[in-house]
């Protein structure tokens, strides 16, 4: 019987339901928070996460993928606050962003990997695993040291059968470049989820992204975005007309609370109101795509059946 690893343990994977598989929690630099006591009220964003993921409940979301890697701020011991107040199922990243960590340039691939497969095996110091390996390559595109992250990222996919994410700059076909890596370090593409895909309408490019064996991420539906839900609903609905539905996931690529954003959140002696922010694509995103065209079957094949192969481990 296949599993997933989440944040309350193995689950059955015909157990996820509605799974949004490129979303964080929150986050928050760990050197700020180090150098500065109040840069994050720690209860408050606990307590702000729980009720948007009752709304999304609600909404009929049962399964979210966190995808905060560790140098983007991931804390596994705020996640398990929230995983123990939550109906929704979190699963947690290993890995690491693209960001260019100074103190990473002469390390060895060999030895950023050993590092690396302790916290696939209990992420700091818990016992608990992750569920995927998120890794990155931004708008430097894949220099000497992303690279190497990405290799190591392969290994430790070769040596636990974790799938992969990715976060991406579309504009720069870094997509590419980073199936190009996996390739040549032996990864099976069907274990990777190419991030951010939904940031373009050039559909041959994802065409070509997709030739290669991978899922890609149609995850950054959110009401303001610079590229409108409109057109990503049309890609998405002409994708499936040419036969891909079994190969994309949506998600919002949105979070609770971040630095990014420093939004501002109540008090942690008072109540949060549920602010929806993953319900976007349950109330508004499926029901534009069923409206333009897209078949009950394929909502559900990018919505349950995708994220349960992906994810699942045997």
């Amino acid at each position: 019987m296949s599993h997933v690893n989440t944040m309350n343990g193995k689950v059955d994977a015909d157990d996820l339901g509605f799974t949004l598989m490129h979303e964080h929690l929150f986050v928050f630099s760990w050197s700020m928070r180090r150098a500065f006591p109040a840069w994050l009220d720690r209860q408050a964003v606990i307590n702000q996460a729980v009720c948007d993921l009752q709304a999304a409940y609600d909404s009929g979301v049962r399964t979210l993928v966190d995808c905060t890697a560790i140098n983007l701020g991931r804390d596994v011991h705020m996640m398990q606050a929230i995983a123990e107040r939550s109906p929704v199922t979190i699963v947690a990243s290993g890995g690491m962003y693209w960001t260019e960590e100074p103190w990473l340039t002469n390390w060895e691939p060999e030895a950023i990997f050993d590092w690396l497969m302790q916290d696939l095996q209990g992420m700091e110091g818990t016992g608990i695993r992750p569920g995927i390996i998120k890794c990155g390559t931004d708008r430097l595109g894949v220099t000497e040291l992303n690279r190497k992250l990405l290799q190591v990222t392969a290994r430790l996919q070769r040596a636990t059968g974790l799938p992969i994410t990715t976060h991406t700059t579309i504009a720069n076909r870094s997509a590419l470049d980073q199936l190009d890596i996996f390739a040549a370090e032996g990864v099976n593409m069907a274990r990777v989820v190419i991030g951010h895909c939904g940031d373009t309408d050039d559909i041959e490019m994802l065409e070509e992204i997709l030739a290669r064996g991978s899922f890609i991420g149609m995850d950054r539906f959110r009401p303001q975005h610079a590229f409108p839900t409109e057109k990503r609903v049309a890609v998405i609905a002409e994708l499936c007309r040419r036969g891909y539905a079994d190969r994309l996931v949506l998600s919002h690529d949105t979070d609770v609370a971040s630095d990014f954003h420093r939004y501002k959140r109540p008090s942690s002696q008072q109540p949060a109101v549920p602010l929806r922010v993953y319900c976007y694509i349950p109330d508004v995103v499926l029901p534009a795509l069923r409206a333009a065209g897209v078949a009950e079957e394929h909502i559900w094949q990018m919505t349950v059946a995708n994220p349960r192969r992906i994810l699942s481990l045997d």
